[in-house]
Formats: C-alpha cells, structure tokens, sequence
C-alpha cells in the first residue's frame, strides 16, 4: 500500500501505530540514515480537508514549538489514499509521566503547556469565518438535541443545561483562532531531558481561543498542578475573569455532548464520561460558582 510514496526504499522500519482516536492509519518510521518519522493515511476521498491540515501544521511548524515537523505530503496506493509525513517528536506520553513527576515539575510543564497553547493561537482566523457566538450556538443546541435523543442521562443534566443558557451571553464578540481542538496530556509528549511537545494534529480547527480549555477536564485527572500551570501560562499569571466564565461554559457544553459522542466506542467509555460530568459538576459546587473549586491564584 505504501511502495508509492516517494523514499519508500530506504524505510527499513514501519511500525503501526493503534493509540488514539483518528480513522487515519498511522505508522513509525525509520530510514537507513536513522531518521524517525510519523506517517498518516488517510482515504484519497479526505485530500482536500487533510491538504489544508497539512498547511495548517506548516504554518505553525514556522513557531519553533516541539511538534511534528511537516516533510511530504501526497497520494498513494495507486491514487486511492493519501500520506502525510512528519518528522517523529521523542518522548513519552505525558499522562504518563507527570504522576511520576514533583508537584512542582507538574505545574512547570503546565506553565509550558499554556505557552505553548498561546502560540498556537496566534495565528487568527480567516476573515470569512462565521461570527462564533452564532457558531457556538448552533453547536449548544446540537448538542443538546443529540443528548436528547441518545437515551443515556447523567445525574444533574437540568443543572447544566441551566448553566449554559444561562451564560449564552458571554460567546458575543469572541475572537476566533487557530485551534489545536484536542488540547490536553494525551496529545503532550515529554522527553527524557524533561522537554515537552505536543502532537496529533489532526483535528486542527478555528474558534475562540479560549475553547480549548474544554479539555482541561482531561488533563486535571492526571495533573492538577499541571492544569493550573497551564491557566498561569497561558495567561502570564494574569488570568480574566471572563475566561473563568467562558471556560465553565465550554466545559458544561462539552459535558452534555460527550455522553453521544461517547455510545459509538463502548461501555468503558460512555462510564468515563459519566464520571467526568460529575468531576466538572462537583469542580463549580453544582454551578453555584464559575471558577473551579481545585484552581486557585498564584498571586
């Protein structure tokens, strides 16, 4: 499937790769000059969204951020798939090194994680992108519908549909960024020399920037301190009020969309996402606060 792409004769290893949650086929590669690298494959059908995330990552290949650096991109397979090539990032999961890790290295990683977020985000968004209140409005009450209709409710469900009503009125006049959208210590690596990098970016989008906070939920199971230290590094230590507001508002969204999305792979995770909305309604004290009970100030 793969003898087509250019320099597939010095490939002297490839190596499948089954962690995550692409449809894309991935693969570990090394050459006869011992160079790694990240292959993708996707369906020839995909080209043109996979071309324009291929673009979206040569853009911020350009950042200096500890990424997968953009080498090839094509089609294979006698024209039926297409590849992305990508330099390999060193590493080891971060959910799994941060438990091994001091309170204080966690919340430095955190600190860099939010660094690193920021510089995602600077690139901004088309002028043509649709105004995101109405976008993220549309999204709710998708969300809400689907919810509806998927047959599995969780504990308190009314309290966060009354929460995000509520606080509909804080989407106006967002800015819209790029967007990594799947943001959290899964998609983090950390090096043996204690350097972190960020990987998978295949769900590469535009939107407020302060979205991406959504997927704190997932980092703050494996790391407080390192959730927190992504809040003080990304805002430098001088974290908005309306952020606090804005993040409990995609958090809650988030919540009641992920019990649908969470039916197509299985028991194990429908129960993770049960038990995450019980973690977010215990974090805002039943939503009768907006700022999470585990965050706390540095100043």
């Amino acid at each position: 499937m793969l003898e087509d792409i250019p320099k597939y004769s010095s490939w002297v290893k490839i190596e499948p790769i089954v962690k995550g949650w692409s449809l894309d086929k991935k693969y570990y590669i090394e050459n006869d000059i011992g160079e790694k690298m990240l292959l993708r494959i996707s369906d020839v059908s995909e080209y043109s969204s996979k071309h324009r995330e291929y673009e979206y990552i040569k853009s911020l290949a350009k950042l200096e951020i500890n990424m997968p650096f953009p080498l090839d991109f094509g089609v294979c397979s006698n024209n039926t798939c297409m590849y992305s090539l990508f330099s390999w990032v060193e590493g080891e999961n971060a959910e799994s090194v941060l438990p091994k890790q001091s309170t204080k290295h966690q919340y430095e990683h955190g600190i860099n994680a939010g660094k690193i977020l920021r510089k995602i985000h600077s690139i901004p968004a088309p002028l043509n992108q649709q105004d995101w209140e109405k976008r993220f409005n549309n999204k709710i009450q998708n969300k809400f519908i689907k919810y509806a209709e998927c047959g599995i409710k969780f504990d308190h469900d009314s309290k966060f549909i009354n929460f995000i009503n509520e606080n509909r009125s804080y989407l106006a006049n967002r800015p819209q960024v790029l967007h990594h959208d799947d943001f959290h210590t899964g998609n983090l690596i950390i090096s043996q020399e204690n350097i972190l990098g960020v990987i998978d970016f295949n769900r590469i989008d535009y939107g407020d920037p302060w979205e991406e906070f959504n997927r704190c939920v997932f980092s703050w199971r494996v790391s407080v301190p390192f959730t927190i230290g992504q809040i003080h590094g990304y805002f430098d230590n001088d974290v908005p009020d309306l952020f606090f507001r804005l993040m409990a508002l995609y958090v809650a969204t988030n919540s009641v969309g992920s019990i649908h999305w969470a039916i197509e792979y299985g028991k194990n995770e429908i129960e993770t996402m049960l038990t995450i909305a019980e973690n977010v309604f215990q974090w805002y004290n039943g939503f009768e606060t907006y700022i999470p009970l585990w965050y706390h100030d540095p100043n």
